[in-house]
């Protein structure tokens, strides 16, 4: 058992660099690029609008936003955009507060719509039922580590967490982990100086901040990694304990 714990967590690990190095920054927290729709050309052309918008622009950015959460479109588009619309303070703001937003209205979405199901199914399984409460018993602590990985994708996290038993408390304060990532795109974004560059490869790029995200992604990843393998693995002893206690009690009252 530890042999494979050991080997899970080293193949991860080597996964998470992979990624993280191969990764280009525009694109670390889309969720999906659906086949025979651009969603990247459609939210360029919604950013040109927003631009010409004047003081409704910010609204009218987070309100997209909060779509772009919920209908898994990309969001690293709108967060570097937004540097170069808003600058980087309002940027930073306005992406922080759309994209909260909108993963709560997901988060929603996985819980009242799929979460009874999973109950339902989980109900039954003892092991199953005791992971998924210990989970979400440590949800601030997992929903912040996965918040400030980008090998974690954002959209999909957001129905993910709706499913498991995170709290809804817990989950609006480890979003929060979303914002270094947050101020470090849109930073990028800034540099861009132009819509039609973002997330191609003639945008500029500041090598310190690239780095420095993958950094740090890489850190939350092993991190999250080795505490939810952590209270997974000691729920499931807990839970055999218990059964294991259970059966001899049976035994002996028969």
């Amino acid at each position: 058992m530890n042999k494979f714990y050991r080997f899970s967590i080293f193949a991860l690990a080597t996964l998470s660099i992979v990624i993280l190095l191969n990764t280009s920054p525009a694109l670390a927290q889309e969720g999906a690029n659906a086949q025979g729709f651009a969603p990247q050309i459609w939210l360029k052309n919604a950013l040109e609008w927003i631009n010409n918008q004047g003081a409704v622009g910010g609204i009218a950015f987070m309100l997209l936003y909060i779509v772009a959460a919920v209908a898994f479109l990309p969001g690293s588009i709108l967060t570097l955009g937004a540097g170069v619309v808003f600058g980087v303070f309002l940027g930073s703001v306005y992406v922080f507060i759309g994209a909260t937003i909108g993963a709560i209205a997901a988060f929603l979405v996985g819980r009242y719509i799929a979460r009874g199901w999973v109950a339902k199914k989980i109900a039954g399984n003892q092991k199953f039922a005791a992971v998924d409460n210990a989970v979400g018993k440590e949800g601030l602590k997992i929903v912040l580590l996965t918040r400030l990985s980008p090998v974690f994708p954002f959209n999909l996290l957001n129905y993910a967490y709706g499913v498991t038993g995170v709290s809804l408390k817990d989950y609006i304060l480890g979003t929060i982990g979303i914002l270094p990532g947050t101020i470090m795109y849109v930073y990028l974004g800034s540099l861009a100086g132009n819509i039609a560059t973002i997330g191609t490869g003639e945008q500029p790029s500041n090598p310190t901040v690239v780095w420095a995200i993958r950094i740090i992604g890489f850190i939350a990843t092993v991190a999250v990694t080795l505490y939810v393998t952590k209270v997974a693995r000691k729920a499931l002893e807990e839970s055999t304990s218990i059964s294991v206690s259970e059966a001899s009690r049976d035994s002996d009252i028969q």
